[in-house]
């Protein structure tokens, strides 16, 4: 099948031949892109193109840094957990996190517009969540400090379109978690890898499930794909799906909410701490300040797992919104 490529494509192919810089030559080529008809005649073409891409980008990053250090971008994580959302080119990453948090991030009809990591909070109850916008990967690419970013993660995301190519969007991102030794908790781990795996608490996020039809489409992906992760639809469009993605984050991060009290005081419900699950008192004491884990005799508990008031030792382990009045 002939590619047909309107004449403005050629124009923007002139401005890629004779541009200086990879970011001129990738702003060329990130229009032919936008330009091309999307058929199977232009399939080739596109993918080279993306593939040009990714090689210009990197050259890019490359010139603009001096070492590796200065190469890797380290997201310092904030609130209680820090998500890498991630996935191939055009599943909506970037919409997804914008539409989460008060993030910028470029958004584009093409692939590879987000050159660099992009962070934004989001509220789930009175907790923050960080999520991280990431350049795509893909069997071609992958930005070399990108496995770094996603084996610091406290969660990965992976971003499929429902509408596009779900399972293959999901296989292909396992599989290049798992050429970066990154081994989603759930999934089968080969038991003759030369060096130790990251395992990571790993959920799916299902995007574009605009519509009462894409949920139904959502339902058959479930099935069909026998999904062994935490599973999730999303759409931009509307907030319906919003606050299950957040509680699914909070229960994939496999943490608790704890509060504490002075003596004859009310505790402050806005604030909590938050510690991994299964947690005791004496690692509560030890986050407050090292003199609580030292002077600390007995807690006072209010929770669902004990009689209000109840007195604890240190070994006691902590339950999701116990209120804790500790005694030194």
């Amino acid at each position: 099948m002939p590619a047909n490529l309107p004449p403005h494509y050629f124009e923007a192919e002139k401005r890629y031949r004779e541009a200086k810089s990879p970011e001129e030559k990738v702003r060329a080529l990130e229009e032919m892109l936008t330009i091309m008809p999307k058929h199977k005649g232009t399939d080739k073409l596109r993918a080279s193109l993306t593939s040009k891409i990714a090689k210009f980008k990197a050259l890019a990053q490359q010139k603009k840094s001096t070492s590796r250090r200065d190469a890797a971008y380290a997201i310092e994580k904030e609130g209680a957990l820090q998500i890498a959302c991630i996935g191939p080119p055009n599943t909506g990453k970037s919409s997804l996190v914008a539409s989460l948090t008060k993030a910028t991030p470029e958004v584009a009809d093409f692939p590879h517009s987000t050159w660099k990591p992009t962070p934004g909070m989001a509220a789930f109850e009175n907790v923050q969540f960080q999520l991280i916008d990431t350049p795509p990967i893909n069997r071609e690419y992958v930005d070399p400090w990108m496995a770094d970013l996603m084996r610091r993660a406290d969660i990965l995301a992976i971003v499929v379109d429902l509408k596009d190519d779900p399972f293959g969007h999901f296989d292909e991102t396992v599989e290049v978690l798992n050429s970066l030794r990154i081994y989603p908790k759930g999934l089968s781990i080969p038991s003759d890898l030369p060096k130790k795996p990251f395992v990571k608490k790993t959920m799916v996020v299902v995007n574009k499930v605009d519509t009462e039809k894409d949920e139904e489409d959502f339902e058959v992906f479930l099935e069909l794909s026998e999904m062994a992760l935490p599973c999730v639809p999303y759409s931009t469009r509307h907030d319906k799906y919003r606050g299950g993605l957040l509680k699914k984050i909070y229960e994939v991060g496999e943490i608790i909410r704890v509060y504490t009290k002075a003596p004859g005081k009310e505790p402050d419900l806005k604030a909590p701490f938050v510690l991994p699950k299964d947690s005791t008192l004496e690692d509560l004491a030890a986050k407050i300040h090292k003199d609580f884990l030292e002077k600390l005799k007995y807690a006072k508990i209010w929770g669902v797992a004990v009689f209000n008031g109840q007195m604890v030792q240190k070994d006691y382990v902590l339950q999701d919104g116990d209120i804790v009045e500790m005694h030194i």
